[in-house]
């Protein structure tokens, strides 16, 4: 096993380093939505909006890039998506452990390869859905011991999921004809007037350290949104999209350090189960693109 993943660290692409790194804002992204359970799911949604908007449109201006882009009915169904994603995500977040949350949402990859072979064409070898049940089963041990999770929060999380695999296959279906700052702009463009409006009528005023909180979200998600953005990008869903299960790791450590949560060994063997089974997807996939290379390479010396 050291073998396998000190190979898999000398030979990670681009693609992986930046979901690596999207993986870990998102989680201290999610420390600090948990540390606002007195403010709203949307009106946290609303302000990580107005924070991404400015940041978005100041960045794309200085470099003379179009802020509209090209196809702009696929760019609106990316925003639509990964804002009822991220406010579901919210909501689960403020009220059930980081942990818990997490790996509820999980299920994305899976959405995401089922989809992506509709959307972008893309194959998902048989052996890889045996990899995804591996990880899969040691979610759902991780859930089975977590009493503190409720049918209500399973189906947030499921919905979540859902609309997170949408928005996936739409940046990846995106992958040459966009900037990444131009996906990443109409999170904003779309979420801003439907986040604003019930935020009007369901307003809930912060406190003191609360806006530093609400514009570190707006800061990190906006930095972690673009890494998963280019990582998707520059890789095939089914192998990038996987390792969001590696947040599993950042949610127990920060969860138990931050908020004192605590979980059973069986929580911790289930923790083991998923990331042994990302592990071996990526150790897969990498092995797979070899031979195909090699392959191609054998065919053109013929």
């Amino acid at each position: 096993m050291p073998a396998l993943l000190s190979s898999i660290a000398f030979n990670m692409t681009r693609g992986v380093w930046f979901m690596l790194l999207a993986t870990l804002l998102f989680s201290l992204m999610n420390v600090a939505v948990k540390l606002l359970p007195h403010i709203p799911a949307v009106e946290i949604v609303f302000f990580r909006s107005v924070v991404s908007l400015f940041l978005s449109v100041g960045i794309l201006k200085s470099r003379k890039i179009s802020i509209w882009g090209h196809n702009h009915l696929l760019l609106i169904v990316r925003g639509v998506s990964g804002a009822l994603a991220l406010v579901l995500y919210f909501k689960m977040i403020q009220d059930i452990p980081l942990a818990s949350a997490t790996t509820i949402l999980f299920l994305t990859p899976v959405f995401a390869s089922i989809l992506g072979i509709f959307f972008v064409k893309e194959q998902v070898k048989p052996i890889q859905w045996l990899f995804y049940l591996i990880s899969f089963l040691g979610i759902l041990l991780i859930k089975g011991f977590d009493a503190r999770i409720g049918s209500l929060y399973l189906l947030l999380g499921f919905s979540s999921s859902l609309f997170s695999g949408i928005a996936f296959n739409c940046i990846r279906k995106l992958n040459t004809s966009e900037h990444p700052l131009v996906i990443i702009f109409y999170f904003p463009l779309v979420t801003l007037p439907i986040s604003g409006v019930w935020t009007l009528f369901n307003w809930v005023k912060p406190e003191g350290w609360d806006w530093l909180i609400l514009l570190t979200v707006g800061l990190l998600t906006q930095v972690a949104q673009y890494f998963m953005t280019r990582s998707f990008q520059s890789e095939e869903i089914s192998k990038v999209a996987s390792l969001r299960y590696l947040g599993i790791i950042y949610a127990l450590v920060l969860g138990y350090i931050i908020f004192g949560e605590g979980f059973g060994w069986m929580v911790y063997l289930g923790m083991a189960i998923t990331i042994f089974g990302v592990v071996l997807n990526i150790w897969y996939k990498h092995n797979l693109l070899k031979s195909d290379e090699a392959i191609f390479k054998g065919k053109l010396m013929n």
